[in-house]
Parts: C-alpha cells; structure tokens; sequence
C-alpha cells in the first residue's frame, strides 16, 4: 500500500514562508512523478506544481517565482518551499502521486496566510 504523509503546514503572514514535506512509502518513490496540489472550499481541487523523476518541474502560473518544488529519493521525501504567500494561497495542500494506475492521496496539510 502506497502512503503519503504531509507536513509543515501552518498559520502565517502574508509575505512569509513555509515548507511543505510530504514522506511516502510503499512505492519505488525515485521513479514517479510527485505532485503537491491545494484546496479550498469554495474551489476544485488544483495542480501547484510537480517534479518528475528526473527532475523537472512545472507550476501553476499563480505561484510560479514564489514556490519551489524538490525531492529527496534518499528519503523519499518530496518538498514545497513557499515564499512570498499571500492570502489567496490559503488552502489544504496534498501532497498525490499517480502509481500503479491509480491517484494517492495524503490526508492534507492545511495553509492560512492572514495577518
């Protein structure tokens, strides 16, 4: 069974920062592609940005020049630094990989950005 676990998440200040960790287990994490997307209540689940295994990467154009995207296959560990957040990044962020020809989920981690 595939696991993710999200981490890292928490209250902060517009302009501030926050890293995202998401810890897997029970898949060969080095060879797929891992994803970070976010939620809100009022908004369909959204891709932020993804990292292949060989290292690209992609962004939502919203947060492209403020967040980055990494990996540890070490410790099968994907990453999401974010800088400069504003309000409207407040959301649950999931960390999703698509393995075994299905989607898996962590349970989220949830931002607030507010002063």
């Amino acid at each position: 069974q595939v696991y993710l676990v999200e981490s890292g998440g928490g209250l902060v200040q517009p302009g501030g920062s926050l890293r995202l960790s998401c810890t897997a287990s029970g898949l060969n994490f080095k060879i797929y592609t891992m994803n970070w997307y976010r939620q809100t209540s009022d908004k369909e689940r959204e891709l932020v940005a993804a990292i292949t295994a060989s290292g690209d990467t992609n962004y939502l154009d919203s947060v492209k020049g403020r967040f980055t995207i990494s990996r540890n296959n070490a410790r099968n560990t994907l990453y999401l630094q974010m800088d400069r957040l504003m309000p409207e990044d407040t959301a649950v962020y999931y960390c999703n990989v698509r393995a075994y020809a299905r989607d898996f989920w962590g349970r989220g981690t949830q931002v607030t950005v507010a002063s």
